[in-house]
């Protein structure tokens, strides 16, 4: 598998217009690992669309809890359970992640439990790892470096930049930030950086 990187959707805000992009989501594929970058709408059909067998589904990073980065976790890895998942998913987010997974699962107890006595599937509480995080390394695995850098995006104060390395590669997320002049460091020498980017218009 070759090294890529599919940005799945790339507007900012949850609203959606005709025509038009869906929210954040990105697909990594560094390393061998598949890994999936934030979960706006549209991230489940962005991924069987860039070719992604979602029972494959491995690793999973939210930069923040809006709803246009999160919105769609639960119904992703739902989907993959229904598609067959039946190997460990590890999801790395900030504080609260926990919380929007737990709650999810409480939502679709009774789908959840149904499928589990008719179609005799793995328990998708105990198939997904939830860990959340701060600032610095996240995950050394397999020759794969994360780290994260806290951003400037109030009022939301838990929202990281991530940066992924491997075999000396290296890609940035900026996630949605404003001026923060310590991204320059994070990302330097970096391949690729993603970069939030707004129309002057927009914001006045």
């Amino acid at each position: 598998m070759s090294d890529r990187l599919v940005l799945l959707g790339s507007k900012g805000g949850p609203a959606l217009r005709p025509g038009g992009p869906w929210p954040s989501s990105s697909l990594l594929q560094i390393g061998e690992r598949d890994i999936v970058v934030d979960c706006g709408l549209g991230v489940t059909r962005g991924l069987v669309d860039a070719g992604i067998s979602l029972k494959a589904l491995d690793l999973i990073f939210i930069t923040h809890l809006h709803s246009d980065h999160i919105l769609e976790l639960g119904p992703l890895i739902h989907t993959a359970w229904t598609a067959g998942l039946a190997t460990p998913v590890t999801v790395f987010g900030p504080p609260g992640t926990q919380d929007y997974w737990r709650h999810f699962c409480r939502a679709m107890e009774f789908d959840i439990e149904t499928r589990i006595v008719d179609e005799g599937r793995p328990d998708i509480r105990k198939l997904v790892s939830v860990k959340e995080f701060g600032e610095g390394a996240i995950l050394e695995e397999k020759g794969l470096t994360v780290t994260a850098l806290r951003v400037e995006h109030p009022p939301v104060t838990d929202c990281f930049a991530l940066r992924f390395e491997h075999g000396g590669r290296s890609v940035v997320f900026s996630a949605d930030t404003a001026f923060f002049p310590p991204l320059a460091g994070f990302a330097k020498e970096a391949d690729i950086l993603v970069h939030e980017a707004l129309l002057e218009e927009g914001v006045e």
